[in-house]
């Protein structure tokens, strides 16, 4: 095995599982398990080299390990540093309010988050939230629940939606919760017949001083950091810039005496027209505010071109960026977050593999290691 007595870091080794090869393969050396499969030990440095030569022998890896825990090229200590969860370190608040008995709250403003000649209709909405015990953390959801009963005779269920304010709310008085909301629309399969979705449709059409029911909140995946220094890499898709307004609200607008953001926060926003830029009056005067630690980048796909001239996506961008992205990543205290549509995470995980490959280094098993200490965090819908 390989290790410090050899003058190899062990952080640098991985540990194959081949199958395909049988017993008596002598040009892999390794140890045999019950299964007829093979592991053996390979440095970061010929990673490449034994995938071609365990390809060329017919062999098959069903695995990838790190032989220690992290797959970075820091020292273990670095990664594990970020292993103290939040959920440690706050009181993070979780059902207050459940669909039996939820709060009622109040409807202050609903306005249009779409420019003229956009696309969808798409809505700000804040609910007074005083006089009730319902707060909240950034990253967080609450469940809206519309009225009325569906098509079977009950009750509407709840939706979930990213909470797009900070915890001391649009007012900065701990006394609303506010919401960026996309109504739904689409042709039913069969009938061809435009479909509008109950609560979205419900919640962009109220009316101010209408009372709403609401639940929650719900949520530990997208919480953000309490770490000052952090760099905070948001990839979102449409109304999925919700808790990421929320982030850099408390980032840079609020700067109260207990969290005063001194590092990096990195947006990059896909959306199909400019018109449908979401905040986005606020969102570039943050940028000129704070050129030194926020960083904006659209991916607009009816109007701008990538590399191989097709729309542009926010998986193209990431692309662009990749490399960038990847030296960040490797960083104990970078956290990535992924927000929107569904199906956005393979071409982000294709951009971000092939940079890795650069550096002999497998994406997926690096992934594994984010995610375990908590610094990769997906929402998608």
């Amino acid at each position: 095995m390989y290790g410090s007595g050899l003058g190899i870091n062990s952080s640098d080794v991985f540990i194959y599982e081949i199958v395909g090869l049988g017993q008596g393969t002598r040009e892999l050396k390794g140890s045999v398990r019950r299964s007829g499969s093979v592991t053996i030990a390979v440095t970061k440095e010929r990673m490449n080299q034994e995938m071609k030569r365990i390809a060329r022998l017919g062999g098959r890896i069903v695995s990838i390990k790190p032989l220690i825990s992290s797959t970075s090229p820091e020292p273990k200590q670095e990664i594990s540093k970020t292993i103290v969860h939040d959920s440690e370190k706050k009181d993070i608040p979780v059902n207050l309010y459940r669909p039996n008995s939820p709060f009622i709250g109040k409807c202050l403003e609903n306005y249009s988050l779409v420019a003229e000649g956009g696309l969808g209709i798409v809505q700000h909405l804040t609910f007074d939230i005083s006089g009730g015990k319902l707060r909240y953390l950034e990253g967080q959801s609450i469940g809206i629940i519309p009225p009325g009963i569906d098509d079977k005779g009950k009750p509407n269920k709840l939706r979930l939606y990213s909470i797009a304010s900070t915890r001391h709310g649009d007012r900065d008085d701990d006394k609303t919760v506010s919401l960026c909301v996309r109504q739904l629309e689409y042709k039913h399969p069969e009938s061809g017949e435009t479909i509008k979705g109950v609560c979205s449709t419900h919640l962009c059409n109220l009316e101010v001083g209408t009372d709403v029911s609401i639940t929650g909140p719900v949520g530990k995946e997208m919480l953000l950091p309490d770490d000052e220094e952090a760099t905070v890499i948001m990839m979102a898709t449409g109304t999925g810039i919700a808790p990421f307004r929320a982030f850099l609200w408390r980032m840079f607008k609020e700067q109260h005496e207990n969290y005063k953001f001194r590092g990096l926060a990195w947006l990059i926003f896909g959306i199909p027209t400019s018109a449908n830029i979401l905040y986005k009056e606020d969102l570039e005067k943050l940028q000129a505010e704070f050129p030194n630690n926020f960083r904006l980048t659209y991916a607009i796909s009816r109007e701008q071109q990538n590399s191989e001239g097709g729309r542009m996506y926010i998986q193209h961008r990431v692309a662009e960026h990749a490399d960038e992205i990847w030296q960040l990543l490797q960083k104990g205290n970078t956290h990535a977050y992924m927000c929107g549509l569904r199906g956005m995470e393979g071409g982000i995980d294709e951009a971000l593999a092939s940079a890795a490959s650069k550096e002999d280094a497998v994406w997926s098993v690096y992934q594994k290691q984010l995610k375990k200490a908590e610094r990769w965090h997906v929402e998608t819908y």
